[in-house]
């Protein structure tokens, strides 16, 4: 993956990237090639491109939803897995304090290998974001983020509870999502998030795209929610 084809290509979707931030993510994507040959992280694809836009770009694309992650100086990342999207924004934006969390050990371990061998300012945690968002990352975040695939009911009570009140969170969704928007608004409204906002992302020379939805974090989340861990994919709020 080159350096100067993912500048390009940012700049084409309205991203302003350093010559070496895209130097950090393709060291950081050369760092997961390797390591996914040890253990299935995440699929990459073969076609270096098609990489480039699923994964590195589709990432990126919160830096053009109205200055969300802009103006951060703290974020989460829920669900981290391989590092899509916050190992990705760690490169792209230094001045972000970046956390990444997810429930298994050795994705968390390849986390904070890449952390030091790229000296980002991020830090990943062993956590499940419910046991997250009782503790001390309750409220702190200007920014959350989470490309985990899940109902938004479940990814907002994940979510939302680590959003301080003025802070946002982006969630990566798909086709479905006007659905899940409806189902969801009492749920939204009982965990402190406002009205629901839809950002198409378009990738270009691509016939796909994703959906960013937005939501603002605007009173505080009420002290039972979240709900113990497991608990909003089996019961979900209503």
């Amino acid at each position: 993956m080159r350096p100067d084809m993912l500048t390009e290509r940012a700049r084409l979707m309205g991203i302003a990237l350093s010559a070496e931030a895209a130097e950090r993510i393709c060291e950081y994507h050369g760092m997961l090639t390797r390591k996914n040959r040890e253990m299935n992280l995440t699929r990459v694809p073969d076609d270096p491109e098609e990489a480039m836009d699923r994964n590195y770009l589709d990432s990126l694309s919160v830096l053009s939803a109205d200055g969300a992650a802009e103006a951060a100086e703290t974020a989460i990342d829920v669900g981290s897995g391989a590092g899509f999207p916050g190992l990705v924004l760690a490169c792209a934006r230094s001045g972000i304090h970046m956390i990444l969390i997810d429930a298994q050990r050795k994705r968390v371990e390849f986390l904070n290998e890449v952390i030091r061998a790229l000296r980002l300012n991020a830090e990943a945690l062993h956590l499940r974001a419910e046991d997250a968002g009782r503790g001390r990352l309750r409220e702190s975040a200007d920014l959350v983020t989470a490309r985990a695939v899940a109902d938004l009911r479940v990814l907002a009570e994940w979510t939302l509870p680590l959003a301080k009140v003025g802070g946002r969170v982006v969630l990566w969704k798909g086709p479905t999502i006007r659905q899940e928007i409806e189902d969801a608004g009492g749920a939204l409204a009982a965990l402190g998030g406002g009205a629901p906002r839809v950002l198409p992302v378009e990738f270009p020379g691509r016939d796909w795209q994703h959906r960013l939805l937005i939501l603002d974090k605007v009173t505080p989340t009420p002290a039972a929610l979240p709900r113990r861990a497991g608990i909003a994919q089996k019961r979900p709020l209503k």
